[in-house]
């Protein structure tokens, strides 16, 4: 089983990315993003607290997103792989997420971080609101707490990856198809590995 964290703060192209990658080898796709926002549309009482605190630009807490990603994993048990879009966040969210694959008799193959830095990922993000609606990307200062937030919390979980030997970075800037190149060059290696 191919288990991808795809890493990267918002506005780094992650959705783009792994669509393509989801395509290209066969992946569930686990965006916590998504898991939430349908939650949030179903009116469901998870789903209005989840807004309550994203429309604060505070993270949801980890035991309901975990429960959210176990009953996907559940659901999609004959699959050849996921990609975790967005998740984990955090050292504890990525333990719960070991934790989890491990009762599921899998494990993350490996955790590839898209690189963009802070101006560009502003820029793209308010762009991003003028043609999505999202309100999250039409504030600017709302944008940047969200960046710095990502920054502080989540540069531990690639230590913790790296720590692994499960960590590698890409530029997540330039061409689409170029980024996805790379992408799919880090795969590819790290499949023939496994297969060693």
């Amino acid at each position: 089983m191919l288990n991808i964290v795809l890493f990267g703060p918002p506005g780094a192209g992650k959705g783009t990315q792994s669509q393509k990658l989801i395509d290209k080898y066969n992946l569930i796709h686990l965006s916590t993003g998504d898991l939430l926002r349908s939650e949030i549309a179903a009116g469901t009482e998870l789903g209005m607290k989840a807004k309550s605190l994203m429309d604060n630009g505070i993270l949801v807490p980890d035991e309901v997103v975990i429960g959210m990603i176990e009953n996907k994993v559940k659901e999609h048990s004959q699959a050849g792989g996921f990609i975790f879009d967005g998740f984990p966040r955090t050292v504890p969210q990525a333990q719960g997420l070991d934790k989890l694959l491990m009762d599921h008799g899998t494990e993350i193959s490996c955790m590839i971080a898209l690189k963009v830095d802070d101006e560009e990922l502003t820029k793209r993000l308010l762009l991003r609101g003028e043609t999505s609606g999202r309100p999250d990307d039409q504030n600017e200062e709302l944008i940047r707490k969200r960046i710095q937030e990502y920054n502080t919390k989540t540069t531990p979980v690639a230590d913790y990856y790296a720590g692994q030997n499960k960590y590698c970075a890409v530029d997540g800037i330039g061409e689409i198809e170029e980024i996805f190149a790379d992408l799919c060059e880090q795969i590819d290696s790290l499949k023939e590995k496994q297969q060693k």
